[in-house]
C-alpha cells in the first residue's frame, strides 16, 4: 500500500512540475482554459473574416444586413405579363390571369431617410407598393423612379433613422468568396443563405429578351434564392451590401443552383441619378460591338483571346468622336480589365454624362490610350 500511494504521490507531483514549467516558460499561456482557447479560436475567426477567408459562421454579417433588407408587396388592377416558360427567368411571385395582380419580393433600404433599391419587375405593374420593414413596420411607398433596361427601380417612404448597410466595391468581388442571400422568399420574412461568387459579368439575356440595349453583367451565387428574394440584398462576409439580387436559372421556378445579383456599383450608380433627377441619365459609347475569341484573334493578329471588337461607330457617337476605329479590340476602361460585352456594358453604365474615360485598345497589334468623353444616348 505504502508503495502505490508513494506512486500516485510521483504522479501528482511530476505533473505539478510539467504544468508549473510550462507556465514559467509561457507565462501567457493556460493550458486548463477551454474558455480562453475557445476566445482565441473566435479571434482567429475574425480576423480571417477581416481578410476576406470564409468564417465558420456568418451570424455578423447577416446582424448588419437583415434590419436594412424589407419585404415589398405590391398590387396592380389587372395581370400585365406571366412568366414565359424560359429557364432563365424573374422570380417575383405568382401571376394571376384575371383580377387584380398581386405579388411579394424585397427591397434594400439605400438611405436613412427612406429610399429603397429593389427591382423594376418587383413593381413595375403596381399602382400601391406597401413596405414592412425587419421590425414589422409598415409603410406605403411611392415609385420614384426605374431603370428597366438594368431592372432597377428606387421607392421612397417617409421614414427617418432607417437601418442602412455599408456598400462594398462590387469591382473587388472575386469568384470563390463567400456571400449572404438576405431576402423574403415565399413571403417569408428575413431568410438569409449562404454561398460563394461562382461567376462574374454574367449576361443570362434575361433583361435582353425583354429590353434593347439591356445592362447585363451579373454577379452569379448558388446562394439560394427563390421567388421573392427580388429585389434583396447579396451580402459579402463583412456584411457590406454586393449586389441585388434579381433571377435564378430554374426549370421549376424554384432554386436549382445559381442565382443572379446586379453589382452594387451599377446599382447605386442609376438610383443615385433616379433620386437626385428622376431618372436614370445613361452615357453610350456609340459603337456596336462583338466579343472576341481566339478565331477572332488570330483574324485580327492580337495577342490576346479576350476583349471586345468594334465593329461599327454610331455617327457623331462618343466612340467616333474620340478617334475610335471599326476592329479596334478593347480590353481595358480606366485601368480595369475589359473581357466580355457585359463587362464593358457594365462599365459604361457605372459612368456619367460627361465623364472622360480611358480606353486601352489594341489597333493593328499595338496597345493604345484613347481618352472617351461620353455623351448621353
Amino acid at each position: 500500500m505504502k508503495r502505490i500511494l508513494s506512486l500516485i504521490a510521483a504522479a501528482v507531483i511530476g505533473g505539478l512540475l510539467v504544468l508549473g514549467g510550462n507556465y514559467y516558460l509561457n507565462p501567457g499561456a493556460n493550458p486548463i482554459s477551454s474558455d480562453d482557447n475557445f476566445s482565441q479560436e473566435v479571434k482567429n475567426i475574425n480576423v480571417s473574416a477581416a481578410n476576406g477567408v470564409a468564417p465558420l459562421d456568418f451570424t455578423g454579417a447577416a446582424e448588419k444586413a437583415m434590419p436594412a433588407v424589407v419585404h415589398i408587396s405590391a398590387e396592380g388592377a389587372a395581370a400585365k405579363r406571366q412568366s414565359s416558360g424560359d429557364p432563365f427567368f424573374d422570380f417575383f411571385g405568382n401571376f394571376r390571369n384575371q383580377g387584380p395582380q398581386r405579388g411579394t419580393g424585397s427591397g434594400v433600404i439605400y438611405t436613412s431617410d427612406g429610399y429603397i433599391i429593389t427591382n423594376n419587375h418587383v413593381v413595375d405593374f403596381a399602382e400601391k407598393v406597401e413596405v414592412t420593414l425587419n421590425d414589422n413596420r409598415k409603410f406605403v411607398a411611392e415609385v420614384v423612379g426605374t431603370y428597366p433596361k438594368a431592372d432597377i427601380a428606387v421607392l421612397k417612404v417617409e421614414g427617418a433613422n432607417l437601418p442602412i448597410m455599408r456598400t462594398a466595391d462590387s469591382d473587388l468581388a472575386k469568384v470563390g468568396q463567400w456571400v449572404l442571400a438576405v431576402g423574403n422568399p415565399f413571403n417569408l420574412n428575413s431568410t438569409v443563405t449562404a454561398g460563394i461568387v461562382s461567376a462574374l459579368g454574367r449576361d443570362i439575356n434575361i433583361i435582353q429578351s425583354q429590353q434593347r440595349d439591356a445592362i447585363e453583367s451579373f454577379i452569379q451565387t448558388d446562394a439560394a434564392v427563390n421567388p421573392g428574394n427580388s429585389g434583396g440584398a447579396l451580402v459579402d462576409a463583412q456584411g457590406r451590401l454586393l449586389g441585388i439580387n434579381t433571377a435564378i436559372s430554374t426549370r421549376t421556378g424554384s432554386f436549382e443552383g445559381y442565382s443572379f445579383a446586379i453589382p452594387i456599383n451599377l446599382a447605386k450608380r442609376i438610383a443615385d441619378d433616379i433620386i437626385e433627377n428622376g431618372s436614370y441619365q445613361r452615357p453610350y459609347l456609340g459603337v456596336s460591338i462583338v466579343e472576341l475569341d481566339d478565331e477572332y484573334a488570330q483574324e485580327l493578329g492580337v495577342d490576346v483571346s479576350q476583349g471586345v471588337v468594334i465593329e461599327n461607330l454610331v455617327d457623331g457617337g462618343s466612340a467616333q468622336f474620340a478617334g475610335m476605329l471599326p476592329k479596334d479590340v478593347i480590353v481595358a476602361v480606366d485601368g480595369k480589365k475589359i473581357r466580355s460585352v457585359p463587362e464593358l456594358q457594365e462599365a459604361i453604365g457605372r459612368s456619367n454624362v460627361g465623364d472622360t474615360l480611358d480606353m486601352q485598345v489594341i489597333r493593328r497589334g499595338k496597345r493604345q490610350d484613347i481618352p472617351v468623353r461620353l455623351k448621353a444616348g
